[in-house]
């Protein structure tokens, strides 16, 4: 049985799937390609499983229904290099689980309920999912805290599984987490989208769990640390996921550290390109994309480190800048920075007229479709948050915003409400004419 009809079976699910009338309502086409806008995140959060499966299944790019959910799905072909130039949405999976009064789950399915909204790759670039967390938080793994209590998704933990936050363990006996993770990259890959996922390596961000023993601070000079910290990516590539997003990338090595602000050693030069190379030879996966944060600048630098692309410096709001860019990188297949709309430390604040500029400008600004540079977006470029938090604030904290300490009116708080309806509408716009280019 597949991950995806395992994980229907696991929450008592039937594995047979009927066309879904309300996505078709919803949905939004750009020639055969297919997605829900016009909508806010609780309108999907709130339904089913079953019916986000449904609902992706009722947006099929090929035009078949199927009522039962294929054996066989092949994740969006760009050929090996197809990161250089991919749209990157960071999407929070902690900050949309379940909040049941003080505890935190399920942010992974919450997750497959929102891919039916998030717009499928073009024809000559992918658009690629990150997923915020992964691994466990070293403080509250598991729970909510007021807003402002920290409870950062900068601190991990290995040799821990993954995060309570994002898998369902009430069904773990039934569909392990790995089958959990191949469910969530399958359906993706079936809307046409690839994934990835953040990573953190300043050492004193890590914590080592040593069974009936206290954690221990991570070290790169030892090698069963370091192994762990390999070995602990190369299950996630395994599991189906594309791409890793790594954080404080540009000071690996000990580069420009004036303006680094994570905690701890970073990975020597070699050490990390050992481990990007490594990753790539031992899962025999040569199509892998590995991005940089604010890996911008020295171009052979992030090369030969065997990074993709990285988070770039160039202004999106100046439509000339990106495209001028565009055209300077337009032969480097290898290796090219990418256009930030937003990122994680994005404290809010910006319009939504100067955020769809941004995207407009990271879509559209080139002189032809094989030109493009990668773009960076957030989940608030999609969908936006409520006045009073931001993507970073959810990055550093997990406060649920319910009023009766459900998950119905978290999904419902944590967002903006009718403006940002119409803001997503306005989003779908930009992607229906980038989708067929």
């Amino acid at each position: 049985m597949n991950a995806v009809n395992k994980l229907l079976k696991a929450t008592n699910s039937s594995i047979t799937l009927h066309v879904d009338n309300w996505t078709i309502e919803h949905q939004f086409c750009s020639g055969m390609k297919k997605w829900i806008a016009n909508i806010v995140p609780s309108e999907l959060l709130n339904r089913s499983l079953k019916e986000a499966v449904e609902s992706l299944d009722t947006l099929s790019q090929d035009g078949i229904f199927y009522n039962h959910f294929p054996n066989y799905i092949q994740t969006p072909n760009y050929g090996d290099n197809w990161g250089v130039s991919a749209n990157y949405i960071e999407i929070n999976n902690r900050a949309i689980a379940e909040m049941h009064n003080n505890k935190s789950k399920r942010g992974l399915i919450s997750t497959i309920k929102l891919l039916p909204a998030i717009p499928p790759s073009a024809k000559s670039w992918a658009n690629c999912i990150i997923l915020s967390q992964i691994f466990p938080n070293i403080y509250g793994d598991g729970y909510n805290k007021p807003p402002e209590i920290e409870n950062s998704l900068y601190g991990i933990k290995l040799n821990a599984g993954f995060s309570h936050n994002i898998i369902d363990y009430d069904i773990s006996k039934k569909i392990s987490p790995y089958e959990q993770f191949k469910a969530f990259n399958s359906l993706a890959n079936f809307h046409g989208l690839k994934t990835g996922f953040r990573t953190v390596i300043s050492a004193d961000q890590i914590k080592v769990v040593q069974n009936d023993k206290s954690d221990i601070g991570f070290n790169w000079n030892n090698n069963e640390h370091f192994e762990l910290f390999l070995n602990a990516h190369i299950e996630l590539i395994n599991m189906g996921f594309e791409a890793i997003f790594i954080d404080s990338a540009k000071h690996i090595g000990g580069y420009d550290m004036r303006n680094y602000t994570g905690i701890g050693e970073l990975p020597t030069y070699e050490q990390m390109q050992y481990i990007i190379h490594e990753i790539r030879s031992r899962t025999g996966k040569t199509h892998l994309s590995f991005v940089g944060e604010k890996s911008s600048g020295d171009h052979q630098r992030y090369e030969n480190l065997g990074l993709s692309t990285g988070t770039g410096f160039i202004d999106p709001i100046d439509f000339n800048k990106v495209k001028k860019e565009a055209i300077n990188y337009k032969y480097s297949k290898n290796y090219s920075p990418g256009i930030e709309i937003s990122n994680d430390n994005d404290t809010g604040g910006r319009s939504y007229e100067e955020r769809l500029h941004r995207i407009n400008n990271s879509l559209f600004a080139y002189e032809y479709p094989s030109d493009k540079l990668a773009s960076f977006m957030q989940m608030e470029d999609l969908f936006p948050l409520r006045y009073d938090t931001s993507t970073h604030h959810l990055m550093m904290s997990n406060p649920s915003y319910s009023t009766d300490g459900k998950p119905k009116s978290h999904w419902k708080n944590l967002f903006a409400q009718n403006d940002g309806r119409e803001y997503n509408k306005k989003v779908a716009e930009l992607f229906i004419h980038t989708l067929n280019l």
